[in-house]
């Protein structure tokens, strides 16, 4: 008699259903934001996740300039960077950073919450980021989705 009554079903690049999904930035604390479009990027919020496939959705993110920032992170936060050059380690505030490349602070936290790895780097290539209300993606169909629903 067999006693196993399923079988683990593993998703792979042939039976994984991508949509394509908005989130509106407006007013939305950067970090949940973040987290939350990791996790659809990821596909954890299906039941078919596998963790070593890409079985996320195509994430847009809009009004990406309007995101906030709790606390003093603001002003008090510090972007890193370096040159490559002897002493060219440069700082940059969140506030800078709003103000010059909105779509970069979006891009930078989400990025930090994805895997290091050759699958977070195609996980990424899913995330689409724009400044304004507009987007060049209305051919997919997306639909809106609110973040307090996901779970």
């Amino acid at each position: 008699m067999n006693t196993q009554s399923y079988k683990t079903v593993m998703a792979n690049k042939a039976t994984v259903k991508k949509e394509w999904v908005v989130i509106d930035a407006t007013d939305q604390v950067l970090g949940r934001l973040s987290s939350q479009v990791a996790k659809i990027l990821r596909g954890k919020h299906k039941p078919s996740f596998t963790p070593h496939v890409d079985c996320g959705d195509n994430v847009i993110v809009i009004n990406a300039d309007k995101v906030r920032l709790t606390g003093r992170k603001l002003t008090d936060k510090q972007y890193v960077r370096h040159t490559g050059y002897p002493g060219g380690q440069r700082f940059a505030t969140p506030k800078e950073m709003l103000h010059r490349k909105p779509i970069w602070v979006i891009e930078h936290a989400v990025k930090g919450m994805l895997p290091k790895n050759r699958l977070g780097a195609a996980l990424f290539r899913n995330l689409y980021v724009y400044a304004g209300s507009e987007h060049p993606h209305e051919a997919q169909q997306p639909k809106k989705i609110e973040l307090s629903n996901i779970k």
